[in-house]
């Protein structure tokens, strides 16, 4: 009888060390996942400001203007220096290109990446890039200064959004990173 007892604590051992094995190894999954979830997450909702991304503008031109600022930010200890273009004010839906201008203040190549955001943060479902240079590294050679394009447009849906009725300016913020 002890044997059939020891046997049943052998199961039971076993479906508690496959809990014990299985819940951190699922959670060290999700780990991982949760960065692209996330990602994935903010370019369908806006959420944070993410912009979206769109070949073109099916929706046509309102009315309605909008200004849009263009901001940047550079990390701490990255020689470079970013000057933004200027305001835009543009008729809701047009698309237009404007041009960040980055220069590399070392003597040495240059890697960066940039990251971006809109505010007021609910606008970031509407804003969308056609082209942007922060969709790939930038690598600027010593000293070298590059034009930086980013073609964008607001979607017209903004002005059917209550909330955003009295909106009429929207920031484009970069930061960049050493990559």
């Amino acid at each position: 009888m002890a044997s059939i007892h020891h046997n049943a604590d052998l199961g039971g051992n076993k479906k508690m060390l496959r809990w014990l094995v299985g819940i951190p190894t699922v959670m060290l999954a999700l780990s991982f996942a949760s960065v692209p979830l996330y990602n994935i997450f903010c370019s369908v909702t806006g959420y944070g400001g993410t912009t979206q991304v769109a070949e073109e503008n099916a929706k046509g031109v309102i009315a309605r203007e909008m200004a849009v600022r263009f901001d940047s930010t550079i990390d701490r200890g990255i020689p470079l220096r970013v000057v933004p273009a200027s305001v835009e004010t543009n008729a809701i839906g047009t698309i237009s290109t404007v041009t960040y201008r980055a220069t590399n203040l070392s003597d040495e190549p240059l890697r960066t990446t940039a990251s971006f955001n809109v505010t007021p943060e609910n606008t970031g479902i509407y804003f969308n890039k056609i082209e942007c240079f922060c969709f790939t590294e930038q690598v600027l050679a010593p000293n070298e200064t590059v034009e930086m394009p980013v073609t964008y447009f607001i979607d017209p849906d903004l002005d059917e959004n209550s909330e955003l009725r009295t909106i009429r300016q929207i920031t484009l913020s970069y930061t960049f990173h050493d990559s």
